[in-house]
C-alpha cells in the first residue's frame, strides 16, 4: 500500500477550528512537523480540507 508524507508547511494560527482539528488528527501541530499516512479516502480527505496548508508527497 503507498504511503503519503504529509508536511505542515503553513501556521494554523488564525484558521478555521475545523481546520486545526483535521491537522491535529494527521499529528500536525506546529510548522515544520511530518507525517506518514496510508494513501486512502480518509486521508485524502483530510488532505482535501487543509491542502493549502501542506506539502504532500508520495512514497513507495
Amino acid at each position: 500500500m503507498a504511503k503519503l508524507n504529509i508536511k505542515l508547511v503553513k501556521s494554523l494560527n488564525g484558521r478555521l477550528a475545523k481546520h486545526k482539528a483535521t491537522a491535529e488528527a494527521l499529528g500536525l501541530r506546529k510548522i515544520g512537523d511530518t507525517t506518514v499516512q496510508p494513501d486512502n479516502e480518509a486521508t485524502r480527505g483530510k488532505i482535501a480540507q487543509i491542502g493549502y496548508l501542506l506539502q504532500v508527497t508520495e512514497e513507495q
